[in-house]
């Protein structure tokens, strides 16, 4: 299959107009999104067309960042393991960043990149966490209600959760917990390498996205469609597209 580009940079129809504009107005968004109960995904074995998205800002910027920040956002589609297609587009951070309300920095520019994709992916890999969260509705959470799409979170810290790290051993796995409920897993993906912390997201549980970056572990530690995703972003702010 012949990968699809597509490049968003300067333009405005996938604005993603809707976004919570204020904390207060997104906390009413997550509670809401917290309590949905959507028909759980159950993915055939394996699962062909995955997609991952990632965003980066200009260099140079420390701490919370600020509002107006420029980013660069990148969605990568594969499909049996090939790529599909890849889109970037440009735009500004909403807000600062805080902890519980990165969609106000990050969600309108992520939805932007996945929708010009122009394809329909399985499931989409966020750099976000899911359902650990305060009100269990991270931005993997969010972002794959704005799109209707199940999602998966990934992070190398957690928000709130715990638990063990896993052994220091490929695919070994141990839960994460919030409140006494199972919210995600770690999973180490190479020796000698802090593990990564897999995230329920929208209509996935813990255990169905577990499985899935699972079977996307290959060389790298990041699983293939994230890792191209963050490459890409990266990529279009270094030749400022």
């Amino acid at each position: 299959m012949t990968p699809r580009r597509a490049n968003g940079a300067g333009r405005r129809e996938h604005s993603a107009s809707g976004w919570p504009a204020t904390a207060e107005e997104l906390v009413k968004v997550q509670a809401e999104l917290g309590a949905a109960r959507p028909d759980p995904w159950r993915p055939e074995d394996p699962v062909r067309s995955v997609a991952g998205c990632f965003v980066c800002f200009a260099r140079g910027r420390s701490g919370r960042g600020r509002p107006g920040d420029p980013g660069w956002a990148a969605a990568v589609w594969l499909v049996d393991s090939r790529l599909a297609a890849i889109a970037t587009v440009r735009g500004e951070a909403a807000a600062a960043y805080e902890p519980g309300l990165l969609a106000l920095r990050e969600g309108p520019i992520l939805e932007a990149a996945v929708r010009s994709l122009r394809g329909s992916p399985e499931v989409l890999i966020v750099n976000a966490t899911g359902r650990d969260h305060p009100r269990q509705a991270g931005l993997a959470v969010h972002l794959g209600a704005r799109l209707a799409l199940p999602t998966i979170g990934i992070t190398r810290r957690t928000l709130l959760a715990a638990g063990e790290r896993p052994a220091d051993r490929r695919g070994a796995t141990s839960p994460l917990r919030l409140g006494g409920e199972v919210v995600g897993y770690w999973l180490c993906t190479r020796p000698r390498t802090a593990p990564l912390a897999i995230h329920a997201g929208w209509r996935t549980d813990p255990e169905t996205a577990l499985a899935v970056v699972t079977g996307l572990i290959g060389r790298w530690q990041t699983p293939e469609p994230l890792r191209l995703a963050r490459r890409a972003a990266r990529e279009a702010r270094d030749r400022g597209l």
